[in-house]
């Protein structure tokens, strides 16, 4: 494996395979930037940028002409690295050489790849890295059966790997801009480390309804049975080796992507390829089994950071009436409706959570003079 000596944390593009490196040259303008200053005063919901908007604050809105042309170059590099921690490989993609960092945190079978439409533009303004968590994209894949019967791939895990990936590679603290189940990562990440995080923009964060605790009490040891029987029999492999192809691949995406034209053969590939390296099965079986954990509306009140709430309103595995909830909890800030758009805003919307995504790390970035 092409991994990087414990002296050195990160290896540059050409020691990679050519199977790991990518150039991406983007270029592009916005109509509108916004950028929203805070008072005390409560208002009425705002539309902003199409995004209907739940501020508790008032906020001044400064439009940036389009016509100006940004500082910034029309050519943005991404960069694809290795990081060694606790002697495994990670995979990350960074972008930038100025401005706030940003961690971007994908979801349950996804990768960096899936902020390939996010990177480029962040990145120029912002110091930006996409990491695969352990476990998923091209990160390795340790054996859960390697650690007894204690769990490993947990929020606790994914929330280490997180901070740490902070203090060594980025060097710095970091806005968390997190997808799904990234969004707990973040969470529980912004809790075990308060210092490293000034502040989380969660897209459609995983509700857990099939957490234990959600569940029925007398249904409850049938889903423990069943978990068993998928972890520990051929069920479970026969089970991911009918999910792991294209169309299958590409039918789930059909159903979380309200905007269907955005399920291209690239980002089917782009999903489905890492899922089919060594050890992607076993992974992918112990956490479909992890029904155990925190919970969002958990982690929320222990967050020392601003936290953003964004929601597509037309997914269909994370019901925004369920999720409104979240933006009662005194620390969000706000509950950002992304209209027509499904469970991954960042790929399905980016015209839409990018320019989030600046506002809200210029709304709680630390000014430099």
């Amino acid at each position: 494996m092409y991994m990087a000596s414990t002296s050195n944390p990160s290896v540059s593009l050409p020691e990679l395979p050519q199977r790991f490196v990518r150039k991406i040259s983007f270029s592009t303008s916005f109509d509108k930037t916004h950028v929203f200053r805070k008072s005390r005063n409560v208002v009425r919901p705002r539309i902003v940028d199409g995004c209907e908007a739940n501020f508790r604050l008032r906020c001044s809105v400064a439009d940036v002409d389009s016509t100006k042309e940004k500082n910034t170059p029309a050519h943005v590099e991404v960069k694809t690295c290795i990081w060694k921690w606790k002697g495994y490989s990670i995979r990350y993609q960074c972008a930038g050489s100025s401005g706030p960092a940003l961690v971007l945190v994908h979801g349950f079978g996804a990768n960096s790849d899936h902020w390939r439409k996010n990177i480029p533009v962040l990145a120029q303004s912002q110091r930006v890295y996409a990491i695969d968590l352990i476990g998923y994209g091209y990160s390795e894949k340790p054996n859960p059966s390697d650690f007894g019967s204690d769990p490993f791939y947990t929020f606790e895990t994914w929330g280490a790997q997180l901070n740490d990936f902070c203090t060594d590679v980025v060097k710095d603290e970091a806005f968390f801009i997190c997808n799904s189940i990234g969004g707990l990562v973040g969470l529980q990440a912004a809790i075990m480390e308060p210092r490293i995080c000034k502040g989380i923009l969660l897209l459609n964060i995983s509700l857990r309804m099939l957490h234990i605790t959600k569940q029925p009490w007398f249904g409850r040891p049938l889903i423990r049975a069943f978990q068993n029987l998928l972890r520990n029999t051929a069920l479970g492999k026969y089970f991911f080796k009918s999910v792991a192809t294209p169309d299958s691949v590409k039918n789930i995406l059909c159903q979380c992507y309200h905007d269907t034209s955005q399920v291209t053969d690239e980002l089917v590939q782009a999903i489905l390829l890492p899922g089919l390296e060594p050890g992607a099965v076993d992974v992918f079986l112990e956490f479909i089994c992890y029904s155990d954990g925190p919970l969002p509306e958990e982690l929320l009140p222990q967050v020392k950071c601003p936290v953003l709430v964004a929601w597509g309103d037309k997914d269909p595995w994370e019901p925004i009436q369920l999720g409104r909830a979240y933006g009662d909890f005194d620390t969000v800030e706000d509950f950002v409706v992304l209209p027509n758009v499904g469970h991954c805003p960042q790929d399905e919307a980016p015209q839409l959570v990018n320019p989030l995504v600046e506002s809200f790390v210029a709304r709680h970035a630390t000014p430099t003079y």
